[in-house]
């Protein structure tokens, strides 16, 4: 008799028992990850897998490093993007992001616990350097109510007591964003607790190899929704009763579609509601002959994000106006140029310094910075413009590994339109490489 339960189980029978990159090639696995679809497009590409196992572990070496280098006994974590960074485990994300219900922490000696939903405590049981699950970290009024200071002492009790056995007893304690009543009652229970979100984004800014190879995976698939999105916007657009959502929901349904996880903010816009930036994605029906600009904000297979920015123009029967060809190629000078200063070693202040400046008509819509970190979503550091740059705040140097994001927002104030471009690159051992290749609009740059 046929076993159909075994036939089930299979992805891909042809590659044995594990994928690619490491995972379970099993239909019913726990961890989530790429779909059969993004690995066929991956292998016609020529795109080499991570190794899941190298990445994870690499991670938590970074973290262990960066807290003994500070003299901390540990350091825990509440972000769910840390808890991501140090586990490689997901739980309810975005619901996550609002209500804290899991945190990690990570001793001096690599011993990492994590807090999970008391039902889903098995979520991290695919890997083996997550040593202890535990529940209790739910620091917040809905679910404790009023007995939420007796929950916080015992979650504190927890961590001090890992603390002295795996963080050589030392209290002094590194956190990223701790609920009032959780700080409080670290303290209470003996710990000096010490800012954590900067150990953390300086451990996730550089990339591993396996990193840089889940960073790849990532933009292909995010680029390859792009081409679907953009399909569909230059098909249906011109035949009338499309509304922004319905370009929107295709990049959704097509990051999804590959393993990608959610899309962090709604930024596509069309025609004037492009002029001012940051409106978001919503039911305006998209006319023939305007401007259609989006920013991914991406978080893709491996949970990586491609951050890319690109604006197109919509029609058949009319070209872009002067103006628009006129300011998309400022916008494209504007990034070239600024990619152009990204090497290792050169600092964030000398960055700001050697900018490409916009013109005088653009300053005032300009974006809020010319370049950012990128990784599991937008990272540090920071790079501002020079008349927002904050004296002391990112003296620091690019080093190989880094990945960033080049931004540029071009329009006039009380203009009908805006250009939105954005590049993801990596800081190489001699310069940088551009990790987008997703075209600029050829009528749009004239």
């Amino acid at each position: 008799m046929k076993d159909h339960h075994a036939d089930r189980r299979k992805i891909d029978p042809s590659r044995g028992p594990r994928l690619g990159d490491g995972s379970p090639n099993l239909n019913d696995r726990m961890e989530i990850g790429p779909t059969p679809l993004a690995f066929r497009e991956w292998e016609a590409a020529g795109l080499a897998l991570p190794d899941l196992n190298a990445m994870r572990r690499f991670r938590l070496d970074r973290l262990v490093a960066h807290v003994v280098a500070r003299d901390y006994g540990g350091v825990l974590m509440f972000d769910p993007l840390n808890i991501r960074y140090a586990t490689d485990s997901t739980n309810m994300q975005l619901w996550n992001a609002h209500n804290p219900f899991r945190a990690v922490l990570v001793c001096a000696d690599g011993y990492m616990v994590i807090w999970d939903y008391r039902q889903a405590m098995f979520l991290s049981s695919f890997n083996p350097l997550v040593r202890e699950a535990r529940s209790g970290a739910d620091l917040f009024y809905f679910d404790r109510g009023d007995r939420l200071p007796e929950a916080a002492a015992r979650f504190a009790g927890e961590v001090v007591d890992l603390l002295r056995e795996h963080g050589g007893g030392n209290l002094a304690l590194g956190c990223d964003k701790p609920m009032l009543h959780g700080l409080r009652a670290l303290e209470a229970a003996g710990c000096t607790v010490l800012p954590g979100e900067e150990l953390t984004e300086k451990a996730r800014s550089v990339k591993g190899p396996d990193e840089i190879r889940a960073m790849r995976c990532a933009i292909h698939a995010c680029e390859t929704a792009c081409a679907a999105m953009e399909a569909f916007a230059r098909d249906a657009i011109p035949r009338g009763g499309v509304t922004e959502n319905d370009v929107w929901a295709v990049l959704h349904a097509e990051n999804v579609r590959r393993g990608g996880e959610w899309i962090e903010t709604r930024l596509l816009t069309s025609g004037p509601r492009t002029n001012p930036w940051f409106q978001e994605c919503g039911p305006r029906e998209i006319a023939e002959n305007e401007i259609l600009a989006f920013d991914t904000d991406l978080v893709g297979p491996y949970g990586m994000c491609c951050d890319i920015s690109r604006t197109w123009w919509i029609g058949n029967h009319a070209p872009p106006r002067a103006d628009m060809i006129d300011a998309m190629r400022h916008a494209h000078e504007h990034i070239l140029h600024n990619m152009e200063l990204i090497r290792p070693n050169i600092t964030v202040p000398e960055l700001t310094a050697g900018a490409h400046r916009l013109r005088p008509e653009f300053q005032a819509l300009k974006y809020g910075c010319l370049m950012h970190g990128v990784g599991l979503c937008d990272e540090w550091p920071l790079v501002a413009y020079p008349d927002s740059a904050v004296e002391g705040a990112f003296d620091y140097a690019l080093e190989p590994g880094m990945t960033l994001c080049v931004e540029a927002l071009v329009g006039e104030e009380g203009g009908d339109f805006s250009i939105k471009l954005e590049d993801q690159v990596l800081v190489t051992e001699d310069g940088y490489e551009n990790l987008t290749r997703y075209p600029f609009d050829p009528r749009l740059m004239g």
